[in-house]
């Protein structure tokens, strides 16, 4: 191999924890060693990462894309427990204190994540304390996140839940920067069944909404996107 398709390799595998948070202040050296024991998987959206049917402990770091992480009901409901964003970790991982119990994992882009065994996690990552007490504000977040879903889902009606799922992927959308001038709308690349999936109701009560929100001007609607063109009034739709 030449000096170059070696560069390339290397610069490959570490592509995938390039501005990963927990990450941020390692050596070059130290990421080369992650990497190596971090390959990179990618799935299409709609396939699933993960399914309580086939169960593997590992850690995924999410590089690229939206992830869900969704539980079934005995009555066929499916309620999001996670929505998981570019630069952070999820999986099965009984050392982190992590469990995905009957949770499933689905790609709701194109998702690049790289995969890790239980082995390395403890060799390269908690043996760091500076990643694992970030590992730690990540899982505790993401508690929080789970708690606040679920009081939603109890005390919230379908119209503030489709608001507060409209304004979490608002915001959980990379900052501006030279290919995303700050004046551009935010946009959300899902379909009405997906935001429905998300928000727990049906696809038709998600569109008959999502027609009321456009209607008042909050939101453009288009074939497999929603524009979000008032953000603070979908906030306070929100509730």
């Amino acid at each position: 191999m030449t000096d170059a398709a070696a560069g390339d390799e290397d610069a490959e595998r570490t592509w995938c924890l390039a501005e990963v948070d927990i990450f941020c202040d390692l050596s070059e050296q130290e990421m080369e060693a992650i990497a190596a024991a971090a390959p990179m998987k990618t799935y299409h959206a709609g396939e699933i990462l993960y399914s309580p049917t086939q169960p593997s402990e590992v850690l995924f770091i999410l590089k690229k894309g939206r992830v869900r992480v969704f539980r079934v009901s005995a009555d066929g409901r499916a309620l999001t427990t996670a929505i998981i964003s570019p630069g952070t970790i999820f999986g099965e991982m009984v050392l982190l204190g992590q469990h995905m119990y009957d949770n499933y994992a689905e790609a709701l882009d194109d998702t690049v994540v790289c995969v890790m065994n239980r082995a390395d996690v403890n060799r390269l990552l908690l043996a760091d304390a500076r990643i694992a007490a970030r590992i730690t504000a990540i899982l505790g977040r993401r508690l929080a996140d789970l708690e606040q879903r679920l009081s939603d889902s109890v005390f919230k009606t379908v119209a503030q839940r489709v608001a507060t799922t409209l304004t979490t992927l608002t915001s959980a959308q990379p900052p501006a920067g030279p290919l995303r001038p700050v004046g551009r709308h935010p946009q959300i690349a899902l379909t009405h069944e997906q935001l429905a999936a998300l928000a727990g109701t049906s696809r038709e009560t998600c569109t008959k909404v999502l027609r009321e929100y456009a209607d008042h001007g909050l939101l453009r609607l288009a074939r497999g996107r929603i524009t979000v063109l008032d953000p603070e009034r979908l906030q306070d739709a929100a509730g």
